[in-house]
């Protein structure tokens, strides 16, 4: 398992380490998502990793959901898997959030040409080859750029449900 910390000041690596963690590659100072995914993908491919899995670490995926999505891509039907949440029963979404997190993913859904349900997701399976094809751009986020850029260059992109946690760790 590898962990990038994206500048903590707590004790995120400690806790990273005694939870099982291989890797843990520091950012002194916070950089953002998209920079900590960059990160993750460089250092998971330099370790030779043939499929990467990504989660952010809001406590907001289960674990259990990581064969979901890696198992297309090892059967060579997909080259990239994202975990869907079932929007709707996410319990800490607030009615409006719902509503444009729909909207936002029927809009990906029509720019990239996939079929994916939950645009946003941070719950992911990527082949080797795949993260060598995107290229993230953005500072900020991740997750729409590469959905939209697999989609558009022909990569097979496919989703598996992904029950989220009843409640997200990082916020109240």
């Amino acid at each position: 398992m590898l962990v990038v910390d994206d500048g903590s000041t707590d004790r995120s690596v400690a806790e990273a380490f005694a939870g099982g963690a291989d890797h843990v590659v520091r950012h002194r100072i916070n950089r953002g998502l998209a920079r900590a995914y960059m990160t993750g993908l460089a250092v998971a491919m330099n370790l030779g990793a043939d499929v990467i899995v990504n989660t952010d670490a809001d406590n907001q995926y289960k674990a259990t959901g990581i064969p979901a999505l890696v198992q297309p891509i090892l059967d060579g039907k997909a080259d990239m898997v994202v975990g869907a949440r079932p929007i709707e029963d996410i319990e800490h979404f607030s009615p409006l959030k719902k509503r444009l997190q729909r909207f936002g993913s029927r809009m990906v859904r029509l720019l990239s040409h996939t079929e994916v349900t939950d645009a946003t997701s941070g719950f992911r399976a990527i082949s080797r080859e795949t993260a060598l094809r995107l290229n993230t751009l953005s500072e900020y986020t991740y997750t729409l750029e590469t959905l939209i850029q697999a989609g558009r260059s022909g990569l097979r992109v496919a989703w598996s449900i992904s029950t989220p946690t009843r409640r997200r760790g990082s916020r109240p």
